[in-house]
């Protein structure tokens, strides 16, 4: 059987239709044509943008045409020219201060002037192709900005909802509350709460009918609901007011000092670019969630989203509306109602524009007070709570803070810049802040150096470690992940003369990989080094040993000129859990045993090397010392020393409510696999279950495996999980020992549990079947064919078994194929519903608020 697999590998019928990466892209068909996907999806997104282009423009002080022309621009103009296919510009709610503040100073069309320099300088700034450096604000102060916006948009609005008008500051709008409270309008309390309990209600329906429901915005039936309650019952209300579009206003000639001008169109070109930036950022990794729309859409570049956004403020500042930016929101509903091009978004723009002239009437039903209170709904979800346990498990909660206060008593400018100030001023505190410290223990004295270990730091290491006895055995552990120049020279000085004078010294912590000692050439011809390595790794020299996080240094008490074993491992290990090894003494396994080299995989399992008072090898992961079973206590005590007080919260909160995963991962058994590394994903988020091969057998007596069938019903009828993902991988052993089996021999347990791999293999000597293939190249040989064709028959054998049927139809259940290339570290998401069984590559994605 496995004899058919080569031939179809090298069937030249089967090349034909793949796309060779270096040849040129299809030409595209000339007639324009619209994805029903897209035309779905932009009456989706209309239907958001219409109330609350309407409410910021009321939030702001603009006349209300002005959000309109806003959102129609942000539609056809950013999204042709934009860089991000799939984000939704318009009026943001990120801009409602700013703009307010504007209005307030200069007037309405002086703030259309400067939204049309800030529109020049974004292009400026997407010539000189400094969007990625944007993004290195530091998330604090992004998040902080946007919650004090969001602050100071929920306290005006306030003033609304209950029936009055805002101030121009939230320290007036604060003073100003307790009047207001007590002189409601009952009419604007009464619209208010009806549209905010419609906001909150809407998504929470429940059931198919709830389902159904959702899929109108809530925004709109909120806005609807109130309007249409407000008018049969007759309540007396201020509402929208649209001027005839002759009499509206467009941008005028700057007028206002000089300094006061620029200040604004900086602070302008700031909110608008970074929140246009990062919500693209945002908007890639949505779709990169939807399998096969990364490959069509592509990732968004970025300096072309910054020329996009800036052309669309110059069109907009032009024709008087108010500034553009990149909408969450929008562009949210955007990917998750299907759009698959930028189509979606300039339709969105077309439909306002009809909306603008023909639904004026219908527009002039709803009440300013019920407008008022989406947009307060809308600056209170900015202020995430999200966002702060994020900040604060990072310990930028100050940053936040500061950023947040900042801009809601002073603005935003000022803010951003208090933010900035403290986040230079926590950082270097952090680089300067250096803890050391030493004990001696059972002889053994200790030097724990906590932080960065910098100039600054010198004398204080300086100190501790002239507290170590003449002779005596040290270990110096380097919590931290920089050292200067000046605490290296100063450590490898100290350590040399240590050495010297009969003592020895282990390096552990995080920055254990770099060696500080010089090789030295003994007179018998050996060479006697200092060398480090990362978990798992070795060590070897003369007295001094260097170890990662989690592993252990091979310590040789030797004296000086003695000859001793040399390892030239110069390895630098960059996490504490790498296991990389420069030498395998070990032999492999056996050709066509799990574990063996196949494969652009590379080799499977790990090794190890040791030695202490001359050269010892042994298998495992094992270093220095000798026995196995020592390092596998390095490596827990490392995790309870550094990783256990950062998740101790989060596990005892689990253990409090118990395991709720969202998805079954099912994934081979292969140690290169790390499947928290891969999916990013902590503890709580997978219920993983792993075998050799990654293999689903079919239900039955006979044929059936109970473990497997137990973790899937499990899984999906009490975990009740979301989705499963059956996750390949390149070079697997499974996949090549079925290739290489032969008929007969011994029934071992690995030959009886390859059995349920059978089926892939035929499948794929079927020539009636599609030939699972990667997005871009063909496979690399028959074994990654086969891994991909694995992956593709066992979500077929998930069909078969009961309780993932049964959650299938009921539209509760999705599934997933994935594969993953060892040696390029790459993700591959099979296409849903793709009859030609396409495996689509994942692209990289910023992480975003």
């Amino acid at each position: 059987m496995s004899a058919c697999a080569p031939t179809r590998a090298t069937d030249p019928t089967r090349t034909e239709r793949m796309h060779q990466p270096h040849s040129p892209p299809p030409a595209p068909h000339r007639r324009f044509r619209v994805a029903g996907a897209d035309v779905s999806a932009s009456i989706a997104v209309f239907l958001i943008a219409l109330p609350l282009s309407l409410g910021i423009a009321l939030a702001t002080g603009a006349p209300l045409q002005a959000g309109l022309v806003a959102a129609a621009v942000g539609g056809l103009v950013a999204g042709l020219l934009g860089g991000c296919p799939l984000q939704v510009s318009g009026p943001a709610a990120g801009l409602t201060v700013v703009t307010a503040d504007l209005i307030h100073r200069y007037g309405w069309r002086t703030t259309c002037a400067i939204t049309v320099l800030a529109g020049l300088a974004q292009l400026g700034l997407g010539c000189l192709r400094v969007a990625r450096t944007a993004l290195a604000v530091s998330p604090a102060i992004v998040h902080g900005m946007l919650a004090g916006i969001g602050v100071t948009i929920a306290v005006a609005q306030l003033h609304i909802v209950l029936g009055g008008t805002p101030q121009s500051s939230v320290l007036d709008n604060l003073r100003a509350l307790p009047a207001q409270l007590a002189n409601l309008h009952p009419a604007s309390v009464t619209v208010s709460a009806m549209t905010l309990t419609l906001l909150l209600l809407w998504p929470r329906i429940p059931g198919r009918a709830g389902r159904l429901l959702r899929k109108v915005p809530a925004a709109l039936v909120a806005v609807a609901g109130a309007t249409a309650a407000a008018s049969l019952a007759g309540l007396s209300l201020p509402m929208v007011d649209l001027p005839s579009w002759s009499s509206h206003a467009l941008a005028g000639l700057p007028d206002g000092p000089v300094l006061g001008l620029t200040a604004a169109v900086l602070t302008t070109t700031l909110v608008c670019s970074v929140q246009s930036l990062l919500g693209a950022v945002a908007t890639d990794k949505m779709a990169a969630a939807r399998p096969g729309l990364t490959a069509r859409v592509g990732r968004s570049d970025l300096d072309r989203e910054l020329l996009g956004q800036g052309a669309a403020n110059i069109v907009s500042g032009a024709l008087g509306g108010l500034p553009v930016a990149g909408v969450a929101v929008r562009s949210s509903a955007n990917v998750n109602a299907g759009a698959v091009s930028r189509n979606s978004t300039m339709l969105h723009g077309v439909l306002v524009v009809v909306a603008a002239l023909l639904m004026v009437p219908i527009l002039e039903l709803i009440p300013l007070a019920s407008l008022a209170a989406l947009v307060m709904a809308v600056g209170i979800q900015m202020v995430s709570l999200h966002h702060i346990r994020t900040v604060t498990r990072h310990r930028e909660v100050l940053v936040y803070a500061v950023t947040t206060l900042g801009v809601v008593f002073l603005g935003v400018l000022e803010g951003v810049t208090l933010g900035v100030a403290v986040a230079v001023a926590v950082a270097m505190n952090r680089l300067a802040h250096t803890r050391i410290t030493h004990d001696e223990k059972e002889g053994v004295h200790h030097v724990h150096v906590r932080g960065q270990l910098t100039f600054i730091a010198v004398p204080r290491l300086s100190r501790a470690l002239h507290l170590v006895p003449q002779g005596a055995h040290a270990v110096v552990e380097l919590d931290g992940s920089f050292m200067d120049h000046a605490a290296y020279e100063s450590l490898q000085d100290w350590q040399k003369t240590h050495t010297a004078q009969g003592g020895s010294v282990d390096l552990t912590g995080r920055r254990a990989g770099v060696s500080t000692a010089e090789p030295a050439a003994p007179a018998d011809g050996h060479t006697d080094s200092t060398t480090g390595a990362g978990a798992g790794g070795s060590g070897a020299g003369k007295g001094v040993s260097v170890a990662g996080a989690g592993g252990s240094g091979a310590r040789a008490d030797v004296a000086k000129g003695e000859p001793t074993a040399s390892v030239g491992c110069r390895c630098r290990p960059w996490t504490p859990w790498r296991n990389h090894q420069c030498e395998r003494p070990h032999s492999a396994p056996p050709a066509g045993h799990p574990g063996a080299p196949s494969g652009p995989g590379g080799t499977g399992g790990t090794g190890g090397t040791g030695a202490s008072d001359g050269a010892s090898t042994g298998h495992g992961t094992g270093t220095g010392r000798g026995a196995s079973g020592h390092q596998l206590a390095r490596g827990i005590s490392a995790f309870q020393r550094n990783t256990a007080p950062l998740v101790r919260g989060e596990l005892a909160r689990l253990a409090r409510e118990g395991q709720r995963p969202s998805q079954l991962f099912l994934t081979c058994a292969d140690s290169r696999l790390v499947t928290s590394m891969i999916t990013s994903s902590g503890p709580g988020d997978l219920f993983v279950v792993r075998n050799v091969g990654n293999l689903v057998p079919l239900p039955g007596e006979e044929s059936g495996d109970d473990s497997v069938a137990a973790a899937i019903e499990y899984a999906v009828d009490v975990l009740q999980v979301r989705s499963i993902t059956v996750c390949g991988h390149s070079g697997c052993g499974a996949m090549q020992a079925l290739l290489n089996s032969e008929p007969g021999g011994a029934r071992t347990p690995l030959k009886r549990w390859l059995r349920h791999g059978l089926p892939s293999l035929e499948r794929m000597a079927d020539d009636g079947r599609p030939w699972a293939r990667l997005a871009g190249r063909a496979p690399a040989d028959a074994v990654e064919q086969l891994c991909l064709t694995n992956v593709v028959q066992q979500l077929e054998h998930l069909h078969t078994h009961e309780s993932v049927a049964r959650a299938l139809r009921k539209g509760t259940l999705e599934l997933h194929g994935m594969y993953f290339h060892v040696g390029e570290a790459q993700a591959y998401l099979l296409a849903q519903a793709d009859e030609e069984q396409v495996f689509g590559h994942v692209g990289t994605a910023d992480l975003t608020p």
